[in-house]
């Protein structure tokens, strides 16, 4: 039986871009995952140990853009799934959105967002 889990508008300050400015003063960063995986022996036994613990892979995605440093969010938002896929051997699919909002440019929109997928 699959099944999925999602982190939503998980909200972190890291140093990640191309110009000297976000990397000295930082910014804000807000992660989106969508977690595939099989839920029927978790469904049946009711334990944690038969999933994904989602509080350990918020820290994961915290340790990674709070004390990592990247030029590109694309490369963040790679970073996050291949790390989560390893760390995680239950999860099938990894689905990781990275959002910056205080992009530094003209003109206003509420953020830029980089997607990607992977899977096991």
């Amino acid at each position: 039986m699959n099944g999925k889990i999602h982190l939503k508008n998980m909200l972190f300050y890291g140093y990640h871009g191309d110009l000297a400015e976000e990397n000295k003063l930082g910014q804000r960063f807000i992660v989106d995952l969508t977690l595939s995986l099989d839920i029927a022996e978790v469904a049946r036994t009711d334990a944690l140990e038969a999933t994904v613990d989602y509080v350990a892979v918020h820290e994961v995605c915290r340790k990674l853009v709070e004390e990592e440093r990247v030029r590109m969010i694309e490369t963040l938002a790679a970073r996050i799934a291949e790390r989560l896929l390893r760390d995680f051997p239950r999860l099938i699919t990894v689905d990781v959105t990275v959002k910056k909002p205080s992009v530094p440019m003209k003109g206003v929109l509420d953020y830029v967002a980089v997607e990607t997928s992977r899977t096991r």
